[in-house]
């Protein structure tokens, strides 16, 4: 069954005398009950953000449809809310730029019941960003912009955490950090799965990263799965043209390697 699982799930977009653009086609996708990493990689367009966003019930698919713990998002929406989370590709597009990060780490905590007071509600936001490598008197107190990028999206997934979901969808979300940082939140990820236990869909378009931290890939293109498996069998063993177009686009880390660079290296000294 899977903890959440999108069964032959479509969307279309266009129509009344627009043309129509078929997103997903028939797509089906389950977590299983254990925690696990899930890697949904693919091109922009493929469409792997339209199935994350129809996994977080954000938009509602034209066939098809999701189940969580067996049964629709609807029949418990409280629950779904707090336990399916997400972590957005732009972390400073999440924030409202008038109020202070700590509105986006207490608020949560008081809507859903989880902090009697304010006071309890900060203690566990300060405890919520050493989770995540953040000094809470660093951070709290601050508005979006005084942070970095990597600050923000650590600040997301500390707020994704205090809730205690048992299902994160995070799309992107080192794509907009330097690689500096990449390592320090790729392993917040894995933590929240190892430690807490934590099943996480990745949604990205770098198999390299994806490799690192998932337990399987699922490989995305034209709105359709074309390859799914564990992360050795899709790399080292690709069934498909475009996994194997993916893996080959992906620089070997061995210097002595020829990339097939020094014509254009070349042109451009010239």
């Amino acid at each position: 069954m899977g903890l959440i699982a999108a069964r032959d799930v479509s969307m279309t977009f266009g129509g009344f005398g627009r043309p129509e653009t078929h997103a997903l086609k028939g797509v089906s996708l389950a977590l299983p009950d254990e925690p696990s990493i899930v890697a949904v990689v693919g091109q922009s367009g493929s469409g792997k953000t339209t199935l994350m966003r129809i996994l977080l019930g954000l938009q509602e698919p034209t066939a098809g449809t999701v189940l969580y713990r067996g049964a629709p998002p609807g029949a418990d929406p409280a629950r779904f809310r707090r336990e399916v989370q997400a972590v957005f590709q732009d972390p400073f597009g999440v924030f409202n730029p008038f109020y202070r990060v700590d509105r986006a780490l207490v608020l949560p905590l008081m809507r859903f019941g989880l902090a009697g007071s304010k006071g309890e509600a900060m203690d566990l936001a300060s405890r919520g960003l050493e989770a995540v490598g953040l000094r809470p008197a660093e951070t709290l107190g601050r508005f979006p912009h005084q942070l970095s990028g990597g600050q923000r999206q650590r600040i997301m997934i500390a707020r994704a955490l205090l809730l205690k979901p048992q299902v994160l969808v995070a799309d992107e979300p080192v794509s907009m950090v330097d690689a500096s940082l990449r390592a320090t939140i790729l392993e917040s990820l894995w933590k929240l799965k190892t430690e807490r236990g934590i099943s996480i869909v990745y949604v990205t378009h770098d198999l390299t990263t994806a490799y690192q931290i998932a337990d399987r890939i699922v490989v995305m293109v034209g709105g359709e799965i074309v390859e799914s498996g564990a992360p050795e069998a899709v790399i080292h063993s690709p069934s498909h043209p475009y996994t194997k177009a993916l893996v080959g686009a992906v620089p070997p880390p061995d210097p002595s390697v020829d990339w097939g660079l020094e014509d254009e290296t070349d042109e451009v000294a010239a």
